[in-house]
């Protein structure tokens, strides 16, 4: 990070690619929202997921009981990706934080602006992420 907040992170070909102090205050301010936003829903789905009783609806036929098992499971499935999406933007929001924000972790390259604006939890740059992707 720059005295003025913003940060200069120097690309594999010498080029530099800059962000404003006002940009990653955007990137920052979108990150903590969106994570306020899926913690409601988180504490929402787990209230809904603590209060469904397994045992109603006893009498039902296996169709039934399999549907509602089905539907709980798909429920704890969902609350587990908003969990690991928040524990993501956490992980973004420190990194930018400590001005290390759009740095690639592996290569330590820059991750392109272009990509951090459409995913701004990227850790990866877009070479080093086909290549996790390939294993």
């Amino acid at each position: 990070m720059r005295a003025d907040n913003s940060a200069a992170v120097p690309s594999s070909d010498g080029a530099v690619v800059t962000w404003s102090a006002k940009e990653l205050a955007e990137v920052r301010d979108r990150l903590v929202a969106e994570s306020r936003e899926l913690t409601k829903e988180i504490a929402k789905a787990e209230i809904e997921i603590a209060s469904s009783d397994v045992t109603d609806g006893a009498g039902d036929d296996q169709a039934d009981a399999g549907a509602r098992t089905y539907e709980r499971e798909r429920e704890i499935a969902l609350t587990l990706n908003s969990r690991d999406l928040v524990a993501q933007n956490e992980r973004a929001i420190a990194r930018i934080d400590a001005g290390t924000y759009g740095v690639c972790e592996s290569c330590h390259q820059p991750i392109g602006k272009e990509r951090l604006q459409a995913f701004p939890r990227a850790t990866l740059c877009v070479a080093c992420k086909q290549r996790e992707e390939r294993r």
